[in-house]
């Protein structure tokens, strides 16, 4: 008995560990869901992966009756209620973009891991943790500096008001030349004459968005600029 216990005490606490490591990322990101839910997370699903293998194996013993029981059916029920905290991160703005899809599927993941481990994975757990790391802090800066065009960009929201209708189509040019390309625009006419212009704009992924904002303040007849990217 107590090899068991032992057994399910470093389950947990390697469970932990991992979901330490997963929740410590998302914290540093200040996303949503952070240390404490990651840990939750991957420690109660271990700890009902446990508890469906377990009862598998000890139910049909203690009663003189025939129980089938399958040993990851409780487990395979993590999977589907952990949607419902994913589907709590994901965050639709008030410009159409969608957030929090990263944060969800690293929720699923810390279920997966903590499912893993408390099957006995060990290894194949702690390769996953590592792989997941990687893929969501290294391979996306790997991108940014030898991968596509389009993963060298980063999407930028500008509204710009214009005071002078005849300076929207310059205003336009003005942009293209500046290196800043443009994939939506969006003109709404303004009580007192003034025009609003909505941009979704990509520059390169090293560029501030600051020398965004100045550059586009450069341009003469702007009555104000709002800006909103990374």
């Amino acid at each position: 008995m107590m090899s068991i216990d032992t057994d399910i005490l470093l389950k947990l606490g390697i469970s932990a560990i991992l979901g330490l490591v997963i929740g410590l990322e998302r914290e540093l990101k200040r996303k949503p869901v952070g240390l404490k839910t990651s840990l939750v997370i991957s420690i109660v699903s271990c700890l009902l992966t446990i508890v469906s293998i377990q009862s598998a194996y000890t139910f049909p013993h203690d009663y003189d009756i025939n129980i089938t029981m399958d040993p990851l059916r409780l487990a395979a029920q993590i999977v589907s209620g952990i949607g419902f905290l994913g589907a709590g991160v994901i965050l639709r703005r008030g410009n159409d973009s969608i957030s929090g899809l990263t944060t969800a599927a690293m929720i699923w993941g810390a279920a997966g891991i903590g499912i893993a481990v408390g099957a006995g994975f060990y290894l194949e757990a702690i390769a996953g943790v590592t792989l997941l790391i990687i893929s969501v802090e290294f391979i996306p800066f790997a991108m940014g500096l030898i991968g596509p065009k389009q993963l060298r960009e980063k999407v930028i929201m500008l509204q710009v008001q214009i005071t002078d209708k005849e300076s929207i189509a310059h205003m336009i040019s003005y942009i293209r030349e500046n290196k800043i390309s443009i994939k939506n625009i969006r003109i709404k006419d303004l009580k007192g004459g003034d025009h609003l212009v909505q941009l979704k704009v990509t520059v390169d992924i090293k560029r501030h968005i600051t020398d965004v904002y100045y550059t586009i303040s450069k341009f003469e007849n702007i009555h104000s600029v709002e800006i909103e990217g990374l």
